[in-house]
């Protein structure tokens, strides 16, 4: 049984990595259309998918992707937040511009994304947005002041979204999925010693894989989750700190 059947999902961040298997994902349990948005070039291989070039710091763009949207399918049922960037520093080094890249990106990209489709949600009496947060928005990291900011703000406006979003009967949710340490491409890089430490801080001794954080988007992205709103799961293995 498809658990999304003729949802319309638009994806931020969907070209690679996380995102990427969180497009797939969606794709592959019945949606209608998922809209991949991204700065740069992907290709799929699901016919259900489309891909749009997308940069979430530029709000006359992306009013005109989600008018597209209306336009050809009258609704949008899923936003993921996905879209994300790091630029990390010790605080008393980090400069001014690698603070306002992040905070442009993470914090002020998901604003404008949801401020531009949850109208549409709103208009139509349902929809689901599920940000993709961090761990090191819960717990803080060393050398993550401007990652942390914004992956804990993108959760306290969650929580007010599913607040407002919600009234006059709405049914508008609003979740954040937090995920600790994901093999990427990125993690395969890395020192087999830092590789280790994150091991030792996990309860279940190994990695997460992205398809991890896309089953918990898939979740609250259905109906399976119509109960649930303002809340974020961690999908991190027992993260200990």
């Amino acid at each position: 049984m498809n658990r999304i059947e003729g949802k319309v999902a638009l994806v931020t961040g969907g070209a690679r990595g996380i995102g990427r298997t969180i497009v797939e994902k969606l794709a592959s349990e019945g949606a209608e259309i998922v809209i991949s948005c991204d700065m740069g070039e992907a290709t799929f291989e699901q016919t259900n998918v489309r891909h749009e070039i997308l940069n979430v710091t530029d709000r006359e763009t992306i009013k005109e992707l989600v008018k597209k949207i209306k336009d050809e399918f009258g609704r949008i049922d899923i936003l993921v937040n996905n879209a994300g960037i790091t630029k990390d520093a010790p605080f008393v080094r980090m400069s001014e511009d690698a603070w306002d890249a992040v905070i442009n990106v993470n914090l002020k990209g998901v604003f404008n994304v949801t401020q531009a489709v949850a109208p549409l949600m709103t208009k139509n009496k349902k929809g689901s947005i599920v940000t993709i947060s961090s761990v090191v928005g819960l717990y803080g990291n060393i050398g993550q002041t401007n990652y942390a900011a914004t992956k804990g703000g993108v959760i306290a406006m969650t929580k007010t979204w599913s607040k407002e979003l919600a009234r006059k009967g709405a049914q508008v949710r609003a979740n954040c999925v937090a995920p600790g340490f994901i093999a990427t491409p990125m993690t395969d890089v890395l020192p087999e010693e830092v590789i280790q430490g994150m091991l030792d801080r996990t309860s279940l001794g190994k990695l997460g894989m992205p398809e991890d954080i896309a089953n918990a988007v898939l979740f609250l992205a259905s109906d399976e989750s119509a109960y649930i709103t303002g809340q974020t799961i961690e999908v991190s293995g027992g993260l200990a700190l």
